[in-house]
């Protein structure tokens, strides 16, 4: 099998988008320092599918880039981490010129969002201290340099929610928007839900979804909350680990004020549309456009889709590596209509007219071989630690991204621009490995003499070019 690094290009453009696509390219990380052969960048892209603009981490000190939101003069905010802090950017969408930052003592943040006022509404993941989290919102004033507003999951959750208060990554809450003045709606990621919080009486206000009940949602990304004109409250979510979008709609709906505080959290939910089950690899956006079409970030695809309400892909734009968030700021951020059920497009539809990229980013073959060695081996090196998700990494991370294996003393993990999925080429990566679990890698997996592929790999031109990282690592870099 050939194979050719994807590239940043249109792959479907049937029906022009009325402006500019930006798209956040989250990109590869070791050891705090971009990968350039897989950058974290921003993209603008024309309506033809032609690159307008790219603006690379590194010369605004990012090594991530998450969470993008246009203002409405037209500027870019921004937001990304560097080890240990966190990057706040208003950027000027023309020239790119960054009009201010802030830089936040955060280890990770993936969305933040500008109040009116000018100050900082920031969605707190990872603040772990002491075996306690302390994971939260807060609003962070510009001017006094203070947190005026602080809510704390741990005042409202249970400590046996997920993997309990301890855990070193307990709500990771991704997102945060306003969806009326007072009233924050925030995706907690791990507790498998979407919550609306009233900022006055620290309530929760709105609920969908429950810890560990995936048929709702299992570990979304990025909600978007819309509103038709007869004031069913509705939400749009990409539902990252069940591999589809989705939008909910409450029947308590008020057409005056929905969210008046008197909403009671568990209202009764239907599910009145998906797009894309099984079809679509770990989303992590979904954004209703003006036109009845979605836009959605696919992420472990490394692509942006715009689908009608029926799953025809009208326009598809390869953005590697791993794409976070995307935005059309010609209508603003996240219009709040229209829903499936006011275009009578309520259902469940496949895609339709995509790119079919899942076959160029793994043999499935050898990646189900992968899986399942991997998976042994991990519960045997490592019996009490908590297992990733290597199915989902090697769907999307192998060839020639992310790699997990096995050292000595860590789980490793190897990335090359270059690496095939075919077996032989796959030898070449474990050559590096220790011996043992080398050999037992290439047993199971290359059909033929591991210490003939050792000694073919030796001098092979891209073992030079593997980069590693230790296995807690893993999980900040890939999992997120």
């Amino acid at each position: 099998m050939n194979y050719s690094p994807p590239s940043v290009q249109p792959t479907v453009v049937e029906r022009e988008p009325a402006d500019s696509t930006i798209i956040s390219i989250q990109g590869y990380n070791i050891g705090g320092s971009s990968n350039p052969n897989k950058p974290a960048r921003q993209l603008s892209i024309a309506p033809n599918g032609s690159l307008q603009w790219s603006a690379d981490g590194n010369r605004l000190d990012v090594s991530w880039f998450y969470d993008v939101d246009p203002l409405p003069d037209g500027d870019l905010l921004i937001v990304g981490t560097h080890p240990g802090q966190t990057r706040v950017l208003r950027v000027d969408q023309e020239t790119r010129r960054v009009k201010w930052s802030e830089t936040l003592p955060l280890h990770d943040t993936h969305d933040v969002t500008l109040t009116e006022d000018g100050n900082l509404l920031v969605a707190n993941m990872r603040n772990t201290e002491n075996s306690t989290s302390n994971d939260r919102l807060f609003v962070y004033n510009r001017t006094t340099d203070e947190i005026e507003w602080e809510w704390l999951f741990r005042d409202h959750y249970p400590n046996t929610t997920d993997n309990g208060n301890s855990a070193s990554d307990w709500s990771h809450v991704n997102d945060v928007d306003i969806v009326s003045p007072g009233l924050y709606m925030i995706s907690p990621r791990n507790f498998d839900q979407v919550i609306v919080v009233n900022r006055s009486t620290n309530d929760v206000v709105m609920q969908l979804g429950s810890d560990d009940n995936h048929s709702v949602l299992n570990e979304q990304h990025n909600p978007a909350y819309l509103q038709g004109p007869n004031g069913t409250p509705t939400i749009l979510v990409a539902d990252s680990e069940n591999d589809r979008v989705v939008e909910y709609a409450c029947d308590r709906g008020d057409p005056d004020h929905p969210l008046d505080g008197d909403m009671k959290p568990n209202c009764d939910w239907n599910l009145t549309w998906e797009v894309g089950v099984d079809q679509l690899s770990w989303p992590r956006d979904a954004d209703r456009l003006p036109n009845g079409n979605t836009l959605v970030v696919d992420t472990l695809k490394h692509r942006v889709l715009e689908i009608t309400p029926k799953g025809n892909v009208v326009w598809e734009y390869s953005a590697p590596w791993l794409p976070y968030d995307a935005e059309r700021p010609v209508h603003g951020h996240e219009p709040s209509s229209p829903t499936m059920q006011e275009l009578n497009s309520s259902g469940s539809y496949a895609l339709t007219n995509g790119s079919d990229v899942e076959s160029k980013i793994a043999d499935p073959q050898l990646t189900d071989r992968l899986e399942a060695t991997v998976m042994e081996l991990l519960v045997e090196r490592y019996p009490q630690r908590p297992l990733i998700d290597t199915a989902r990494l090697l769907r999307g991370f192998s060839p020639f991204g992310w790699v997990p294996m096995l050292s000595s003393s860590s789980l490793v993990v190897f990335s090359s621009v270059s690496v095939g999925v075919d077996m032989n080429s796959f030898s070449l990566v474990v050559a590096s490995l220790e011996p043992s679990v080398a050999d037992s890698l290439i047993s199971q997996i290359v059909p033929h003499n591991s210490n003939a592929a050792r000694q073919e790999s030796t001098d092979h031109p891209t073992i030079s070019n593997m980069l590693s990282v230790r296995f807690n690592s893993i999980l900040h870099h890939c999992r997120v």
